[in-house]
């Protein structure tokens, strides 16, 4: 019998049987349904993120920290993430940019609000990349001296605006209290009124012969310059001033681990408030103070360090290669491929976890498969001698069970998958709507690519034509003349 043969009296067969047919069909049905949905969800939300990671140009960003001491000897030096370090990662093979984390303290007014911010200096090479460059309004600067900035959603909240476009074009007036070094010499000389000549006066000259007034004096002097030093120093601030133009508006604060300031500033019109001295925030004090740059020039860098070093790479390099070039340097490396890579493994995890639930209903279904097969048998076996005496031999007989087994796979398989996708889409307009009420921007959580269309169309034809080799079998094994005999 030839392959249309088959699927006629196959077909034909089917139809004679039409509720038995039904019901078995409706067991794969519901469980393809089920297999579709849930492996859906899974890779919706992997889909989701790969899009995301794309847009923002994550996958060729890396982030560079200094070694923790705790995993390094005492004895091992820490190498400091200097520009000397960021000219060394700009050598490394594949690396486009390379650009630290350089934020300070301002505060900031924005028509009549007033708000307390964090200011980050950026090159333009950095704006121009995708991290960056998604902007809601607006354009980004086009040069390091321009006295632009681009300001975040969440900073235009709190300063009242809702639309951005509306911010584009207003004025932004930042402050930053500095503290200058002068102002702690000054300090030192005179201070609430004392000068540093009123000091020495007070000291008894005839008495320093003696070693404990000796020691007393000193200790005392040296304490009191420090606290003179540090009081002009931390609480006689300048006040370092200048207006801003808002030429855009970006998304969120924050970008999985990498923090992006509220206030984005071009790195030359930045350095007006570096330079003018330390910012109120102690740890800026402390930091230059370890690392022996505190009496430095303020147009002196080469001493300066920095938290966080970001580097663009070309995505067509492998991000192993830099990130251990860069850890070859003594630096530790975050690596967004790397994290997407952990993600993906564990939604593998998750699909293989939904789909075994899937393929217990698909089990359960081909039971059903099997128990119809095995009762065509009983009521056919009239049709299976005749067929046999036609000339038809156990072979013709088998591939005739197998078709029809296959041919109830095809047609639940294609109804599940159908049935499957308009279940996930009735949820996903559910979940969108709450979103929405919730001020959440709504999201797709499923997706039905082509690869879980082929998935479960190979399952369920598959698992339907395995649960049709026994009742083939044993078909094939029916005696033509006994058949007979019995009518």
């Amino acid at each position: 019998m030839t392959l249309r043969d088959l699927i006629v009296i196959s077909t034909g067969n089917l139809w004679r049987m039409k509720l038995r047919t039904f019901l078995t069909t409706s067991g794969v049905l519901i469980a393809i349904a089920a297999f579709v949905s849930m492996i859906s969800f899974g890779a919706g939300n992997q889909e989701r993120i790969n899009n995301e990671f794309n847009k923002l140009g994550l996958f060729s960003t890396m982030q560079v920290y200094p070694r923790n001491r705790q995993v390094i000897s005492d004895t091992a030096s820490i190498a400091p993430l200097d520009e000397n370090a960021l000219k060394h990662f700009a050598e490394v093979p594949g690396v486009n940019i390379v650009y630290p984390y350089d934020a300070f303290s301002v505060t900031a007014r924005l028509g009549d609000s007033v708000l307390s911010a964090k200011a980050q200096a950026l090159p333009i090479a950095a704006v121009q990349t995708k991290l960056f460059s998604n902007l809601s309004a607006g354009v980004a600067f086009d040069s390091n001296s321009s006295r632009e900035t681009i300001i975040s959603d969440d900073f235009l909240k709190k300063a009242g605006m809702v639309v951005p476009d509306s911010a584009i074009g207003k004025k932004l007036v930042l402050s930053v209290h500095v503290s200058v070094i002068d102002s702690g010499l000054a300090h030192i000389l005179v201070d609430r009124g004392q000068t540093i000549l009123d000091r020495i006066k007070k000291i008894r000259l005839d008495s320093l012969v003696n070693k404990e007034y000796r020691m007393k004096v000193l200790h005392g002097e040296v304490n009191e310059t420090i606290r003179r030093f540090l009081n002009g120093f931390v609480n006689a601030q300048s006040v370092v001033t200048d207006t801003l133009r808002v030429c855009g508006v970006r998304g969120p604060d924050r970008v999985g681990r990498m923090r992006i300031e509220s206030i984005i500033i071009p790195a030359s019109t930045a350095a007006r408030f570096n330079s003018s001295g330390f910012s109120g925030n102690p740890a800026d004090i402390f930091s230059a103070l370890s690392s022996g740059t505190f009496f430095n020039r303020s147009d002196d860098n080469g001493g300066k360090t920095y938290s966080q070093v970001t580097i663009d790479f070309d995505p067509k390099v492998p991000y192993k290669g830099i990130r251990d070039s860069i850890e070859a340097l003594g630096f530790r490396t975050f690596s967004f491929a790397a994290e997407f890579e952990q993600i993906q493994r564990a939604f593998l995890y998750l699909d293989l976890a939904l789909g075994v639930i899937g393929l217990i209903a698909l089990f359960t279904a081909s039971l059903g498969i099997v128990n119809t097969m095995v009762m065509s048998i009983t009521e056919r076996r009239r049709e299976i001698g005749v067929l046999k005496s036609l000339g038809a031999d156990e072979v013709d007989i088998r591939w005739l069970f197998l078709v029809e087994s296959g041919v109830i796979g095809v047609l639940g398989t294609v109804a599940g998958i159908f049935f499957g996708w308009t279940i996930t889409r009735i949820v996903s307009a559910v979940a969108q709507a709450y979103m929405k009420n919730q001020g959440i921007p709504p999201m797709d959580l499923f997706a039905l690519p082509v690869w879980l269309v082929l998935i479960a169309l190979g399952v369920g034809v598959g698992v339907s034509v395995v649960a049709g080799f026994y009742p083939a079998a044993r078909a094939a094994r029916v005696d033509p003349v006994e058949a007979l005999r019995n009518d």
